[in-house]
């Protein structure tokens, strides 16, 4: 009996990797966080498998239904909202079974920041314009955020930032983040990416709460931030210029050790 985490994607029901895919296709039992991840996933669960809903769960209900499984012998797929790897709570489930010696696998899945992406028609990373990404949120109810993390202290490499679970605090965000940026920097709002209600507002810092405002959102909305949402101006890269020398393509046609 295994517990296979997976990441269900940001919304499509199509955007689920073939390994997720067939792993929820192999578990006689399913949990799944119904606030978020889309029903149409479960569309792949097999005929007659055990299908709970953890939204108004505990940690501790869940953790139950994953130890009934292991006595029944059954493997879980339990499916989280994107990509497993960041805010999906899996650690603190992972350490109870780490101690409950219940086996468990880990499955990628496409992130929110990258959905957003797509949906702007945008690469978030342009050569000299900004090549790193910075991942983040607000303090929220659920987890505080160490002291160290702020929205200025990142804000000050003047990187794109996607700043997810934040929506709520939009005006401390642009508080925040405007005397690093600037009031014209380029800034998005990706409501719902990827799912049918999908969303999307373009603005600068400056202008950004008004229009939010217009059509408030509540949550799973992704803020992103950053010179490369708006840049057409950039150099291209060397990677494909007919002169760049690199193992897979060398200048003059010979091998390149």
């Amino acid at each position: 009996m295994t517990v296979h985490f997976i990441g269900a994607g940001p919304g499509a029901a199509d955007l689920l990797t073939l390994r997720g895919r067939d792993l929820i296709a192999a578990s006689p039992v399913c949990l799944y966080a119904g606030s978020l991840v889309p029903r149409g996933v479960l569309a792949h669960c097999p005929k007659g498998a055990r299908i709970v809903d953890t939204a108004p769960m505990s940690l501790d209900a869940i953790i139950g239904e994953m130890e009934a499984a292991q006595s029944a012998g059954l493997d879980v797929a339990r499916l989280h909202s994107g990509d497993i790897s960041i805010w999906s709570a899996v650690g603190e489930q992972t350490r109870r079974l780490d101690r409950l010696g219940i086996p468990y696998t880990l499955t990628p899945g496409v992130p929110s920041f990258a959905a957003a992406s797509a949906a702007l028609r945008r690469e978030l990373t342009l050569p000299e314009v900004a090549q790193s990404l910075v991942l983040t949120r607000t303090s929220g109810r659920a987890s505080a955020m160490p002291p160290t993390e702020t929205l200025s202290a990142f804000a000050e490499a003047r990187a794109t930032m996607a700043i997810h679970l934040s929506i709520h605090a939009l005006d401390r965000v642009v508080s925040e983040l405007k005397p690093h940026y600037g009031e014209d920097c380029p800034v998005a709002i990706v409501y719902r990416a990827s799912w049918p209600d999908e969303r999307v507002i373009r603005a600068t810092l400056g202008a950004i709460e008004a229009l939010a405002a217009q059509a408030p959102m509540e949550r799973t909305a992704l803020i992103l931030v950053g010179p490369a949402l708006g840049a057409d101006d950039f150099r291209e890269s060397a990677l494909y210029d007919a002169g760049y020398d690199r193992r897979f393509r060398p200048r003059g046609g010979g091998e390149n050790p």
